[in-house]
């Protein structure tokens, strides 16, 4: 039995994900983006916290249905034209709805109503979906998480946990009252309370809990067999959706995993393993009707970051190790302060059949990243894509009758100025994958993480390479990557790593990187004074050891604020050369709206600047991110700190290197004309049809003229982890 896939299998299916041919089997590409704030009364306040949790659709593919737990609401969107997806409204509940599920007019919601974790109570409602009315609601004596409804349409089955309070004796179960599963039966879309049967998941010896089941998550299948996960538990059990009689009951087993990063700390290290590891799953699904999948996210002491296969009799098909994690971490998405819990935490699944293929995707919570698997693959599922989603993933739905695929992804920043939640629409159709834009090579051991990508420089001789850097994020791990711009994506192809003495160099913060000529490298590290983290242009030779640290003058530190050096680029060779960096924001001696564009001149040890004027934000900051010289110009990536539809400013513009005359530091500075060269907005909004990230933050020239850009991910931490990679259009 293949248990996991091979390295080499990976980094094709990475490759070729974004290499297929118009002629090839056709991709998922994502076409649109939803904010749920957008489904917000219009009463309410527009920065009340909204979310997509759990989400379906309408059996005619039109019309996607949602559970808003902050809201106390269920939501609709109308995706008639899945390009251009509407709000249409939420029913407000006397609860928190936890799951959501359709069958013919109606949808079928489970509603929490609970006082405490010892006295749990919800019922299920039902809702007609053309009057947004609820019509009907059955008691469920208890709280519920999952709901399902059979493929006939004949029962709608909840998942009972009674969760347990994380808060008492450190979340130990069990927690009284026990949990169970309730099945309803269905009439002509109706359910009919009076049917309502309980099915008690208690006495399982094989359950770390056996009297406190907690039912996670459930499925039905063609045969109405309903299949359990009990997360705390780690256990499984298939029921008789019919008469409710419990045929199977096991445990979920534990995974041996290697090459993982097992320990939070500013670096990416692939090196770790760990043993007996429960999988603790989450979502289940079924892939026929002897196969269910399941999502190993952990919860309670487990997590092994992947997802297994088992038949409906327990025996395991499929085990997947680290091979997801490790794919997730080969694109960036790689959440490294949750390397010492549970990794990219696989939590949701969503399963369907587009044409011949049947399709497993599997939804990284904390990757924020769907895999795409073929399932028709004999000895096991073969990824093929990867793709890009929003914050926290939570639940998607597959809707082959329209080539559509839909994510919910529960995060919302809005009330904290950050993006809000959304719901992401994807097409399967001819064409080319549009992510991943950049990776690395996922059979090299150790893998090469990355992330925070925060500069850019090209190699003078070859045009197809090129240089990034890492910022702060990784202080533990401050890296140079080399880039093979020809591949697509774009191929990490090894990392230098910043030294001091041989040692990994802390207190740094790369924002820019500009090649030396002689095979070492020029950095530009942006301090800090309220975390004694200092500002300095750093040299390091080609093993990536520091040679020089250079400091900013006394008479320039005396005005400084956190917001330094963006970025770092060379005019000239030999006594003529001459350093220019980016400063980000105004510092005290600036005048408002005004930054510095400094110089330094490495053979007599001068410095001086010139001054530049920003553009005028709509809201937040303007600052700038980058500056590259190439021929009789500088080019400076200027952005607001804006995300979503609020960003309006992610622009390039060039100043003539004429007028680039610096004046002594202290002295009134000379204010230099700028150009608009490219509004990068546009380009990042099409890259991948999502919301527009707010971190450009690397800008290059190659040798052949092609310019680069490049976004920072922020290391997947309240971010949704997309590093945008792509070539701008311009002329010299």
């Amino acid at each position: 039995m293949k248990l996991r896939l091979s390295g080499a299998a990976l980094t094709a299916a990475l490759l070729a994900s974004a290499a297929i041919p118009a002629s090839a089997d056709p991709v998922f590409n994502r076409i649109a983006v939803f904010a749920v704030n957008e489904n917000l009364p219009a009463d309410m306040d527009a920065a009340s916290a909204t979310s997509a949790e759990i989400i379906t659709a309408t059996e005619d593919g039109n019309m996607l249905v949602y559970s808003d737990s902050p809201l106390e609401a269920v939501g609709f969107i109308d995706i008639a034209d899945p390009r251009a997806p509407k709000a249409a409204g939420t029913i407000k509940l006397e609860g928190e709805p936890t799951s959501v599920a359709v069958s013919g007019a109606k949808a079928f919601v489970g509603v929490n109503t609970s006082e405490s974790f010892t006295a749990p109570s919800g019922f299920l409602g039902v809702i007609d979906i053309a009057s947004k009315t609820l019509e009907a609601q059955c008691d469920l004596g208890g709280q519920p998480d999952s709901v399902a409804v059979s493929p006939d349409g004949s029962i709608v089955a909840v998942a009972i946990e009674n969760e347990r309070d994380e808060d008492l004796n450190d979340g130990e179960i069990p927690q009284m009252p026990a949990g169970d599963l309730v099945i309803i039966s269905l009439k002509d879309g109706v359910a009919d309370c009076a049917t309502t049967k309980h099915v008690a998941m208690t006495g399982f010896e094989e359950l770390t809990a056996p009297s406190d089941p907690e039912p996670e998550f459930i499925d039905i299948n063609d045969e109405n067999e309903i299949v359990v996960t009990m997360q705390e538990n780690n256990g499984i059990a298939i029921v008789d959706g019919n008469t409710g009689a419990v045929k199977a009951h096991f445990s979920a087993g534990t995974v041996d995993l290697t090459g993982i990063d097992t320990e939070k700390g500013g670096k990416l290290d692939f090196t770790g393993s760990l043993n007996d590891v429960p999988r603790e799953p989450d979502t289940v699904k079924w892939l026929d009707n002897d196969r269910f999948v399941i999502a190993n996210e952990g919860d309670y002491k487990g997590g092994s970051r992947g997802f297994s296969i088992f038949s409906d009799t327990g025996e395991l098909l499929h085990e997947a190790g680290a091979s997801f994690e490790r794919a997730v971490a080969s694109i960036g998405h790689f959440p490294d302060k949750r390397a010492g819990k549970k990794g990219v935490e696989p939590e949701g699944l969503i399963v369907g059949q587009y044409g011949d293929t049947n399709y497993l995707f599997v939804m990284s919570e904390r990757g924020s990243v769907v895999g795409v698997y073929n399932d028709n693959v004999q000895d096991a599922p073969e990824l093929v894509q990867l793709l890009p989603s929003g914050i926290g993933p939570e639940s998607g739905v597959a809707i082959p009758a329209r080539n559509l695929l839909v994510t919910a992804n529960e995060e919302d920043l809005g009330p904290d100025g950050g993006v809000r939640a959304h719901v992401m629409l994807y097409a399967y159709e001819e064409g080319e994958a549009d992510y991943p834009q950049i990776a690395s090579d996922v059979s090299r051991d150790p893998l090469i993480g990355f992330g925070a990508l925060s500069g850019l420089a090209a190699d003078p001789a070859d045009a197809s390479k090129l240089y990034a850097v890492n910022d702060s994020f990784y202080s533990g791990q401050p890296s140079v990557f080399i880039i093979d711009a020809s591949k697509k994506p774009a191929l990490i192809t090894d990392a230098i790593r910043v030294t001091r003495n041989g040692e990994p160099a802390e207190k740094l913060d790369l924002e820019g990187v500009a090649v030396d000529g002689n095979g070492g490298f020029w950095l530009a590290s942006e301090g800090n004074p309220d975390k004694d983290v200092p500002h300095a242009v750093l040299h390091i030779d080609g093993t990536g050891e520091i040679t020089e640290t250079i400091d900013l003058p006394e008479e320039l530190l005396a005005n400084q604020t956190r917001f330094g050096m963006e970025g770092i680029t060379t005019v000239g060779e030999g006594d003529d050369l001459t350093l220019w960096m980016a400063v980000q924001r105004e510092w005290a001696d600036d005048a408002k709206g005004f930054v510095k564009l400094l110089a330094y001149t490495p053979a007599t040890g001068a410095w001086g600047a010139v001054s530049y004027p920003l553009e005028t934000p709509e809201k937040g900051w303007m600052g700038l991110s980058e500056i590259t010289a190439n021929g009789e110009n500088v080019y400076i990536v200027e952005r607001d700190n804006q995300i979503g539809a609020a960003a309006k400013v992610k622009k390039l513009f060039k100043v003539s290197l004429a007028d680039m005359k610096p004046a002594a530091i202290g002295s009134e500075l000379p204010v230099v004309e700028k150009q608009e060269v490219v509004d990068l907005l546009p380009l990042m909004k099409s890259a991948t049809n999502g919301y527009v990230v707010d971190k450009i933050e690397g800008f290059t020239i190659a040798a052949d003229g092609t310019a680069y850009a490049v976004t920072d991910n922020d290391g997947v931490d309240d971010s949704s982890g997309e590093t945008l990679f792509f070539t701008v259009p311009m002329k010299m």
